[in-house]
Order: structure tokens, then sequence, then C-alpha cells
């Protein structure tokens, strides 16, 4: 990793990158500074990629096997590689605030770890800025693992051999219904409460919206052990908060890390990101 420019965002985590071109045949060297990166900051920004949907797939495949996009998975069976952030339609049309599009998109307002509700969740998510809003659209980010280090010796063990309910409709239908294909394509998944990276062996806990309760728990203890993780890991001041440019590339590592959208104007911006994400190396119960 030494040969990457590397200037950290904040105190706790994450990575400005400059000087590396992500849309080129990228060396071995590089791919592995990449993950390594990826490691120790959890979150990297890229500024300024001349990016385009052909590089941004062959990039996303240097890191591993892309993850088919879900919801168009769910609802018609068809396999595409990349979701569309925003209120920008594949014509260029903006889709205002009552746009159903729009009001389904809510749901990443929640904080969220992507596809935590898959039996193999994503390892990071890869999106790019096209267009941003003039104001608001950031993107909110807090660090399980900082969180777990953070957490008395007594509760991280008790903790640690818990496996958790994620469950994609239980989150999204808050915010509106799902489509009945799309939720019979994701039953409820079960994973453990506290995973460890494999490189570094840090720990982190793995909750969010999708988080439903805790297997051999009742509901209620459940949601008071899952809200208080959730409290604990977004607390505003272990938060950051990333304020898109056009040209943006951030990586981002969902095994331990919770992400939001921080909401904005619809009816007059417009917001169109591109996002692929890696599929996770394997199930979370077969981790060690």
């Amino acid at each position: 990793m030494s040969h990457l420019d590397v200037e950290p965002l904040n105190a706790g985590f994450g990575a400005l990158i400059k000087g590396l071109d992500l849309t080129t045949e990228l060396s071995d060297e590089d791919v592995e500074a990449i993950r390594e990166a990826i490691d120790t900051y959890s979150l990297l920004c890229f500024p300024e990629q001349p990016m385009t949907d052909e590089a941004h797939l062959a990039f996303t495949r240097r890191l591993g096997e892309p993850e088919a996009e879900h919801v168009t998975l769910g609802k018609t069976g068809k396999v595409v590689w990349f979701g569309t952030v925003g209120n920008v339609a594949d014509d260029g049309s903006r889709q205002d605030s009552a746009h159903v599009r729009t009001r389904y998109q809510r749901g990443n307002e929640m904080w969220h770890s992507d596809s935590s509700f898959r039996r193999l969740p994503s390892f990071v998510s890869i999106t790019h800025a096209y267009e941003v809003p003039g104001e608001g659209g950031g993107t909110c980010f807090a660090s399980m693992r900082n969180a777990y280090a953070g957490l008395p010796a007594d509760v991280q063990a008790t903790i640690d051999p818990l496996h958790v309910i994620h469950d994609y409709v239980f989150s999204r239908s808050q915010v509106a219904p799902v489509d009945p294909a799309h939720a019979a394509s994701l039953p409820p998944i079960e994973h453990r409460l506290v995973r460890k990276n494999p490189r570094n062996g840090l720990k982190s806990y793995y909750v969010g919206s999708h988080a439903r309760s805790i297997v051999g728990w009742s509901g209620i203890e459940s949601r008071r052990l899952l809200d208080d993780l959730l409290r604990r890991a977004t607390a505003p001041e272990d938060t950051y908060t990333h304020r898109w440019r056009a040209g943006d590339t951030v990586i981002w590592d969902n095994r331990c890390l919770l992400h939001r959208g921080a909401g904005y104007d619809a009816d007059r911006w417009r917001r169109r990101m591109r996002q692929t994400r890696v599929a996770g190396a394997g199930p979370t119960l077969e981790e060690p």
C-alpha cells in the first residue's frame, strides 16, 4: 500500500486516494494495495475518475465476483450488475419526489449494510457519482469495527456467539411496499452478529435496518440489543458524511461499515450514481 497516495478522511476511518486511474488496466500490485487499503480504512474515495459502466464493471471484477443487483433479479429473474442510485432514469429524465422509485429509495436513508439480507452478503460496494445535487445528497458512514472496539469486555463476550436474522422485507416495507416476487426471492437469513476481518483479525458487529431479531431471544430483548448497538455505532461524533462530487468513485466495506443517504430535494435536483457490489467470500456462518 506504500505506493498509494493516501490521505485520511477523518480520525476514525476512511481514506482519500489520489493519483490512481481506476479505468486503466491496473497491475496486480495496485489491486492488492487497494484490497489492503479496504481492510485498513474501510472506506476509499478516488476523486476525478473518468468512469464508464464498462470500466466500472472491469474494475469490480478485479476485486472479486460481481453481485447481481437484487431488485431486478427478484422481480424479473434477470441478472444485471448495476444499480442506479438517485432520481435520474435511464432515459435521462428526472423523477420527482412523488415517483414510486424515488419513494422506494428513501429506504436507503436508514442505516444499513448492503445485501446483509443475502446468504452471501456483499464484500464491498463501488459507487461512481455522475450527477450530484447542489444541496444535500451526501452519504453518511459509521464504523461497526470502531464501535465493537469501544464496547465493554463483558458486552463483547455476550454478543460474540450470537446470530441475527436479517430480513429485507422487514426493513424496506417500512418505507414502501415490496414487490411480491422480489420479497419471495429474499427470505430472512441468519448471520453472525460479530464478524472478523480475515486479513487483520479486527472484529466488527453486524447490524443495521435489515437486522430483525437475535436467534433464541425474544422480540423485546432483540430490539433492545440491536437498537443499542446501532445507536453506539452511529453516534454523530463517530460518523463521516461524504459530500459527493461528480467524478468520485467510492468503495466501502459492507462487512464493517453502515451507511445511509442524507436525503435531498428530488423536485429540485438531479442525482445519478451507478453502483456495483462485490460478493462476499462465503456465508457469515462459515467464517472462522
